[in-house]
C-alpha cells in the first residue's frame, strides 16, 4: 500500500520532502504535483521502476520519456544542444514545456525512443518539484498521471491513492496543480517543431 504526504504546495515540508526522496531512491514509484498536472516519476536508471510506470499508463517502447530536471545546467548531461536551442530553452524555462531533444550516451535506452534516439527534456516551475529535485541531485524520470482510456491526467490526489494505491511507493498531495498537460517542442531539427500545443501559449512558434 502506498503511503500518502500532504506537502504544501508554496512553502514544501524539508522532512516530507526528504522522506519522499529516500522512497524514489530506493527504487520507488511516486506520484507528485507539477505545474501542469500530477506526474509519475522515480529514478532515471532504475529499471524496474520504469517498468512499474509504462505497466500503469500502458505505454508503448515508442513513448517519450521526460527527464524533469531543477535546471538547465544538468541538461549537457543528458541531452545535444546547440545554442541557438540553448538559448530558446532559457527563455521558456522553468515553466509548462516539455522539449524533445537527442539524447545522450547517459541516458539509459528504457527511456529513450527507440529509433529517433530522443528524450523529452522539462524544467517544472512548481515548488513542490523543485524541491524534490534539489534533494535528489538529479532528474526523475517522468511521466503526465494520464490513465490508459482517459484524455486527461488524475487531479484528485485521494482518488489517486484509492485508484494506485497498490501500483505506486508514494502519492504526494500538493492540492490541485492543473490538469493541462505540458506544451511539447521538438528541438531535434534547427526550427522548433510543436508537437503538442498544451498549458503554455505556442502561438509565438507557428509561422
Amino acid at each position: 500500500m502506498s503511503q500518502f504526504f500532504q506537502i504544501h504546495p508554496d512553502n514544501p515540508q524539508a522532512r516530507l520532502i526528504r522522506q519522499a526522496v529516500d522512497i524514489v531512491r530506493s527504487g520507488g514509484v511516486i506520484v507528485y504535483p507539477t505545474d501542469s498536472a500530477y506526474a509519475l516519476g522515480c529514478r532515471i536508471g532504475e529499471k524496474k521502476a520504469i517498468e512499474r510506470i509504462r505497466r500503469i499508463r500502458q505505454l508503448s517502447d515508442r513513448h517519450n520519456f521526460t527527464l524533469v530536471c531543477r535546471d538547465l545546467s544538468e541538461l549537457a548531461n543528458y541531452a545535444k544542444v546547440e545554442n541557438s536551442a540553448y538559448r530558446f530553452l532559457k527563455s521558456k524555462t522553468p515553466g509548462a514545456w516539455t522539449f524533445i531533444l537527442k539524447a545522450t550516451s547517459q541516458v539509459p535506452r528504457l527511456v529513450l525512443h527507440p529509433k529517433r534516439r530522443t528524450i523529452g527534456i522539462r524544467v517544472p516551475d512548481s515548488a513542490i518539484a523543485q524541491a524534490l529535485l534539489a534533494e535528489l541531485g538529479e532528474p526523475l524520470v517522468s511521466t503526465t498521471l494520464i490513465l490508459p482510456g482517459d484524455d486527461y491526467p488524475m487531479i484528485d490526489p485521494y482518488e489517486i491513492r484509492q485508484v494506485l494505491e497498490h501500483q505506486v511507493d508514494l502519492v504526494i498531495d500538493g492540492g490541485f496543480c492543473g490538469m493541462e498537460a505540458t506544451s511539447v517542442v521538438s528541438l531535434v531539427e534547427e526550427t522548433p517543431e510543436i508537437l503538442r500545443h498544451g498549458k503554455e501559449d505556442t502561438t509565438e512558434l507557428v509561422d
